[in-house]
């Protein structure tokens, strides 16, 4: 398999490198640069554990090759808070416990972030619409709507 030099910009910092054509979005973000943040779930993009941003909007990364996003701003669960730092998103899955096992929780932020990031006041059919491709097999999504909810307070 040829490859091909790519600079993606991710979590706002440019990043040149050399991958194989066909490679995934996923696979380049935790194999090649080292984000292992962003889950490896279903690859066929239904559970949404793999969600990142890409020019603000929520995308499946196990089905978009990484050779398409140059130029476009990839923004990964790594460029969302620190561990020291929370993001009032993470603040308020952690203080809601809406984080169970953790598997989909990169995703679900990842997912609330491009929601709150172009509505301010969601109503709580625009959170589950939002978060309609995350799946969660832990909880029954309660805790998970109550925390976008206080994330959405959070940032106004």
């Amino acid at each position: 398999m040829a490859k091909i030099a790519v600079t993606l910009k991710v979590n706002s910092e440019e990043k040149e490198l050399l991958i194989k054509e066909d490679a995934l979005l996923i696979d380049v973000l935790r194999d090649e640069i080292g984000y292992t943040g962003t889950k490896r779930g279903c690859g066929e993009g239904e559970c949404g554990t793999c969600t990142v941003l890409i020019d603000g909007r929520p995308v499946n990364s196990c089905l978009i090759l990484a050779a398409l996003v140059q130029g476009k701003e990839i923004t990964t669960i790594e460029g969302v808070g620190t561990p020291e730092n929370l993001h009032p998103i993470q603040q308020a899955f952690v203080d809601e416990g809406a984080i169970q096992c953790g598997f989909c929780t990169p995703g679900m932020v990842m997912s609330t972030k491009s929601l709150l990031d172009h509505e301010k006041n969601p109503d709580e059919q625009q959170i589950r619409k939002a978060l309609s491709g995350n799946l969660c097999r832990c909880t029954g999504y309660v805790k998970i709507v109550k925390a976008v909810k206080k994330a959405a307070e959070e940032l106004k």
